[in-house]
């Protein structure tokens, strides 16, 4: 059998390729893509030809990058994170025939599973399966940078998602996937006030759909705010900013948010530098802290109750609870698989403007 693959072949050349797939070995399993998520971030960076893996040498022992061969080079395959399939052959009692899982195995529209090394989620039967897109891992994203607040104000004491947002006031700079589902997991958890910030008022208006409050980046916010957000004398503005713009005027602004003292919560990508970043001024002046909320790992001292297991079952909680918020106004694009290349060539190029773009693999119509 054989599988359908996106390949980023150089920067701003996209196709579809096939690949022999391998037999399902003693105790594997194999699964056929019914939905692929795509990232408007992580991914689009190769297709651009921006992301640092591309031009640097990545040393995990170091934790830096260094000249040297990089550590990607085109072709580029097996890009993607947000994948829903099927079960339709198991050599393993850990899935059944039928069983929709949710993994992170790249856009193709068929694979071969290990137990394992492969991590896979269930996908209850009470959501949508298009919903699944976000379990295994773009959900836990958020709910990690969630988790980074409420470390920042419990420590390793922390109980549950919510502590560190629940009767707080919290801004998200950035409204598109990572900050509405960020501002998402932050009302469902009893913040007293959520406001999102953000250039676009498409994207604000998704925003406002979804709950949460918003103000345009254009109208100096960190002033409206500021005079609104009082705790005392000379202490007003956001008690926690999430910051989800890969971009640095994003992170300028959001350190402009908050309180003296307030914390950011940084989920954002940056390819670029960070020129606009001025450390001498409010980050200084108020004793803020900066706290990066990467997915490679969760705050020191929580790792063994707040796995990424655990993550993606408060991702699944939010979807019930949500889910149909998300599905109207976040979700904006579904596309056949066969459309893969000119979607992200178009989304690269910004051709073509879409919050959640989704490719879709009817195993049906490929039948027919």
């Amino acid at each position: 059998m054989s599988s359908t693959l996106v390949s980023i072949e150089a920067p701003g050349e996209v196709r579809l390729v096939e690949e022999k797939l391998p037999d399902v070995p003693e105790g594997g399993f194999m699964v056929e893509t019914v939905y692929s998520g795509v990232s408007a971030g992580t991914e689009l960076t190769y297709v651009k030809g921006t992301n640092p893996y591309l031009h640097s040498s990545w040393d995990p022992a170091l934790g830096l990058f260094t000249e040297g061969v990089p550590s990607v080079a085109y072709p580029v395959r097996g890009i993607g994170y947000m994948q829903v399939g099927r079960v339709v052959e198991a050599r393993t009692r850990a899935v059944t025939p039928g069983t929709l899982v949710a993994m992170c195995y790249g856009h193709r529209t068929a694979y071969v599973a290990d137990p394992m090394t492969d991590r896979f989620v269930p996908v209850p039967d009470d959501l949508d399966p298009l919903l699944g897109i976000y379990v295994a891992h773009m959900g836990p994203i958020c709910a990690n940078g969630l988790l980074h607040a409420a470390h920042d104000l419990h420590g390793p004491a922390v109980r549950e998602l919510g502590d560190g947002v629940r009767g707080r006031r919290i801004a998200v700079v950035g409204a598109g996937v990572v900050g509405l589902l960020t501002a998402s997991f932050a009302l469902s958890a009893g913040a007293a006030e959520v406001v999102v910030v953000d250039e676009t008022p498409e994207r604000l208006a998704v925003a406002e759909a979804l709950g949460a409050n918003v103000l345009s980046a254009g109208d100096d916010p960190a002033v409206v705010l500021k005079r609104r957000w009082r705790h005392g004398r000379n202490d007003r503005g956001a008690d926690v900013v999430f910051q989800c713009r890969g971009q640095p005027r994003a992170l300028a602004a959001g350190l402009r948010l908050l309180r003296p003292q307030g914390t950011l919560v940084d989920l954002a990508f940056y390819t670029q530098g960070a020129h606009e970043v001025r450390l001498g001024e409010e980050f200084h002046h108020n004793g803020l802290s900066l706290r990066c909320a990467q997915i490679g790992r969760v705050p020191r001292g929580l790792a063994h109750a707040w796995d990424r297991e655990r993550l993606s079952h408060e991702t699944i909680l939010l979807l019930r609870e949500r889910g149909r918020l998300l599905e109207d106004h976040v979700i904006t694009d579904v596309a056949g698989f066969a459309e893969a290349p000119r979607l992200l060539s178009d989304l690269a190029a910004r051709r073509r403007q879409a919050l959640q773009a989704v490719l879709r693999h009817d195993v049906e119509d490929e039948s027919r």
